[in-house]
């Protein structure tokens, strides 16, 4: 008997396939800068225009994965989110050094490729790329049997961006009496999952098609509300020359910890509790898992997904740019105090 690669557990057939349903889709997402098609060894990206667009450009990259909220995708049978969440967890992560997105490169790994699947995961980081203006230059399918269980998928993206030197943010010229205002989030983003996941499905004991009153959706539909994307409103105000001193995207670790990255070590940052709605999803949390404040916000945002830090007497011009942007909610959440780099709960 002939044995071929699909015996043990890879199909190139699946796999090309796949590359044949996303690949019209996925060179929608280019510019003139990509200089590549879907299906090189590596992808190539014009630099020239930023040569004259910039006087020092920098490159910024980040790396980052939607992590376990892809089991809530695969109990829901519904994967065409994940891939808006993949870029949002991304692109965030860039814009905190007031960078400009430019590209992005996935990564989906499994252990039996599903042409389907990859469809619908593709086709959420298509649309949330054209909206954003970024390129999705390529990626990698990796079928594993044996190291994913059945029907298990990872998703991970690597972003990269631009920025002039001269212009980056790194947080070192926040001052003691600047204020802290944060974009709401949609839900938990993708972080805390593993938890959420926990305290939902075994201490509470519900599947993802339960309703709870307080949710006023299902629990499966709550966890897999889209990362939200704050791209155009940061670089708006960028260009706006709102003089943003510091930004946070909260991911994992919560407002505690991430606020902290940007600090320096002269200042503390005091969050106002109260000064935004909590998210029911949150509230859920909280009663199924009994935590204290300080462990809450060191796992979830706390429907805060990301913070900027500036000169109060510049709030009501930011404020003003935002009007273009009526879609994000904002909240001025607290302010800079001298300390020693720490985040601190207030009320």
């Amino acid at each position: 008997m002939t044995i071929d690669y699909k015996s043990a557990g890879v199909d190139i057939v699946a796999g090309n396939e796949s590359v044949r349903r996303i690949k019209a889709a996925v060179e929608s997402t280019f510019s003139p800068a990509v200089l590549t098609e879907i299906g090189h060894f590596g992808a190539m990206y014009d630099l020239k225009s930023l040569m004259t667009t910039y006087q020092h450009p920098v490159l910024v990259q980040s790396m980052d994965g939607v992590g376990t909220k892809m089991m809530v995708a695969k109990m829901m049978h519904k994967f065409d989110t994940i891939g808006i969440d993949l870029v949002s967890a991304t692109v965030n992560d860039i814009i905190v050094l007031g960078a400009k997105p430019l590209t992005l490169l996935d990564y989906i790994a499994n252990d039996k490729i599903d042409p389907s699947v990859i469809e619908q995961i593709v086709s959420g980081m298509v649309g949330a790329c054209r909206e954003q203006g970024i390129a999705l230059v390529g990626g990698e399918m990796a079928e594993m049997p044996g190291t994913y269980c059945a029907g298990e998928y990872d998703l991970v993206g690597v972003v990269t961006g631009v920025v002039d030197k001269e212009a980056v943010i790194l947080g070192d010229k926040i001052a003691v009496g600047d204020s802290i205002v944060a974009f709401a989030s949609s839900g938990l983003h993708t972080n805390g999952y593993s938890l959420a996941r926990k305290l939902l499905f075994e201490v509470g004991g519900y599947t993802v098609d339960t309703h709870l009153p307080e949710l006023q959706r299902t629990v499966g539909d709550a966890l897999l509300a889209p990362h939200i994307n704050y791209a155009r409103p940061v670089l708006r105000l960028l260009q706006d020359k709102i003089p943003i001193a510091g930004m946070a995207h909260i991911t994992g670790g919560g407002l505690l910890e991430n606020v902290a990255r940007v600090l320096p070590l002269h200042c503390d940052a005091e969050i106002m509790l109260g000064t935004w709605p909590i998210l029911p999803i949150f509230s859920v949390l909280a009663k199924l898992s009994r935590l204290e404040n300080d462990a809450l916000y060191r796992t979830f945002n706390m429907g805060v997904g990301y913070v900027m830090v500036l000169p109060k007497e510049a709030v009501g011009a930011m404020q003003v740019a935002l009007k273009n942007f009526p879609e994000f909610s904002v909240y001025n959440i607290g302010q800079v105090v001298q300390g020693t780099k720490k985040v601190r709960l207030v009320g």
